[in-house]
Parts: structure tokens; sequence; C-alpha cells
């Protein structure tokens, strides 16, 4: 694999994760990271999230979950999700914290407040190298079936950045024929490092 992507959602723990495990499993240089101020899991209530911060282990809210409503947990995916994550890295990591992590060639957001946070963040930080980076949102519904669904699509879209020699050329030929066979609209900008 030629390009180096990150897949990018609010916690880190359902939409960016689904797609960084699917994108891993099939060979790509693969981050993901989150957006928000927390990591926020749903919890007995609306009003009652589990929160979290960045860089608490997978594994530590896997525990915690299990310890607090293990039947709630599992029933509402909660478990087993955390459990893919746990096999993917260690802890949810945030975009906004990530420069130690290298430039990517290509970022896939999952909401368009997401996008927008990307955006303005790249656009924020200082463009020394003048390295393109191209943003992708992909909206996506904030459940496991969705995710699994967007993960997919990213996938297919990944493998078409992926089999052409400078994405430049063909990005707006690529989201035209994604959108037609999908039916699915895109946003996507381009930011530089």
């Amino acid at each position: 694999m030629k390009f180096r992507y990150a897949m990018v959602c609010s916690s880190n723990q359902n939409r960016s994760m689904e797609a960084h495990f699917v994108l891993k499993r099939e060979g790509f240089d693969v981050s993901s990271y989150g957006t928000g101020a927390h990591v926020k899991l749903p919890g007995p209530s609306l009003r009652e999230p589990n929160v979290y911060d960045f860089g608490t282990p997978y594994k530590h809210m896997f525990e915690d979950l299990r310890r607090k409503d293990p039947e709630l947990y599992k029933r509402n995916g909660i478990l087993p999700m955390l459990k893919r994550n746990l096999a993917v890295k260690l802890a949810p990591q945030r975009w906004q914290e990530n420069a130690a992590d290298g430039i990517f060639d290509v970022v896939f957001t999952f909401e368009e407040k997401v996008f927008d946070m990307v955006v303005e963040d790249l656009h924020n930080r200082d463009h020394v190298l003048m390295k393109p980076v191209l943003i992708i949102n992909l909206e996506v519904k904030d459940n496991h079936e969705e995710a699994a669904i967007g993960a997919r699509l990213t996938l297919v879209l990944c493998q078409e950045i992926e089999a052409t020699e400078f994405w430049e050329d063909s990005i707006d030929e690529i989201v035209a024929n994604f959108e037609k066979q999908h039916r699915r609209k895109l946003l996507y900008s381009i930011s530089f490092y």
C-alpha cells in the first residue's frame, strides 16, 4: 500500500475503529482517532454516559463496564466493540494531539462535525512540507450496523485511491463514481502539512 490513512470519529470507539479494523486486516497503513474532548460510551440512560479520557486503555473500559453491568453492555454491543478495539490498538487517541504520529495522505471522517474539526485543525497547523492531504467525510450513523457498512464502503474508496498514481489527479472522478454507485454523498477537502 502506498498511502497512509487516518480514520476519525468523535470518540475513536465505533466508526473509526471498525474502519481501522477492516483496513488493517486488508494490509493498509492505517491509524485512528477521535476529535471529542472525552471518550463517551452509552450508559444506563442517555443522561448517564460513561466518560473516559483519551488514552484510557480499551481493556480498562472493558473491565469497568463489565464490572458495572455486564448484561447491559453485552446486550447493547459495547463489550464486544471494546473487545474488537483492544485487538486493534491499546487506547483511543485524540486527533488534535496526533502530530507526533507523522503525516497522512488521506483522512476519513464519518460525521460532518468531525470533518469540520479535522479540516480546521489541519488549517491551523504549520504548513512546512506543503504536502497535500485529502480529507473525506462519509456520513455514518453511530451504531454497530452502520459502522460495519461504513467500514466496507471506506475500504472500497481506499482501494480506488490506492489504484491511482496520484489521488490529486483523479479524486473528482473517484468521488463521482462512488456517489453514483453507492448512492452516498461525500464531502471532501484538501489541506496541507
